[in-house]
């Protein structure tokens, strides 16, 4: 289907505007899904906080100059998805791959992790990788423990020169 001018230029600003800010971004083909699985990946990256854009790769090499995107434009041909997000590409990784297992119509071509480019082989270990909040809550754990070590054997100081006190007392009488 033919696209006239002024659709292709709004199809460029939209993906531009999403691949300007995306520090996180996973390049997939999706050759062979059903509009109900396309739906359900769908609402699960944007549970996640994310977007998922099905593009037209010519529309996309142009919206991906000046971006740090633009190294993963040699993986735009064929049918072409592009996932991203801003802040957390464990989660994006995660839903993707969970996918992947349930309908293998997925097929991962490239990644930018922190403005990084990753091989689609990587994908898979990111997935596998804890979330930024449980990295920080084991991270304020172990910031935690020793305080929480001092304020006991503190505690324990003025606990046991009381119980010698008591037993003085008693000895006394």
């Amino acid at each position: 289907m033919a696209l006239d001018k002024q659709t292709k230029v709004g199809l460029v600003e939209t993906y531009s505007e999403g691949f300007v800010n995306a520090q996180n971004a996973f390049v997939v083909s999706f050759r062979g899904i059903s509009v109900p699985q396309a739906d359900d990946l769908r609402s699960k990256v944007r549970a996640t906080g994310a977007h998922y854009l099905v593009v037209k790769n010519r529309l996309a090499l142009i919206a991906l100059k000046d971006t740090k995107m633009e190294c993963l434009g040699e993986h735009f041909s064929g049918p072409t998805a592009v996932a991203f997000h801003d802040d957390d590409a464990v989660s994006l990784a995660k839903v993707l791959t969970e996918f992947k297992k349930e309908a293998d119509v997925l097929e991962f071509r490239a990644g930018l992790v922190d403005g990084a480019p990753v091989a689609a082989d990587d994908i898979k270990a990111i997935a596998e990788l804890q979330s930024r909040d449980e990295l920080i809550a084991k991270l304020l754990f172990l910031l935690q423990s020793p305080i929480i070590r001092v304020v006991r054997g503190l505690g324990a100081i003025t606990r046991d020169f009381v119980v010698v006190l008591e037993q003085i007392r008693q000895q006394k009488e």
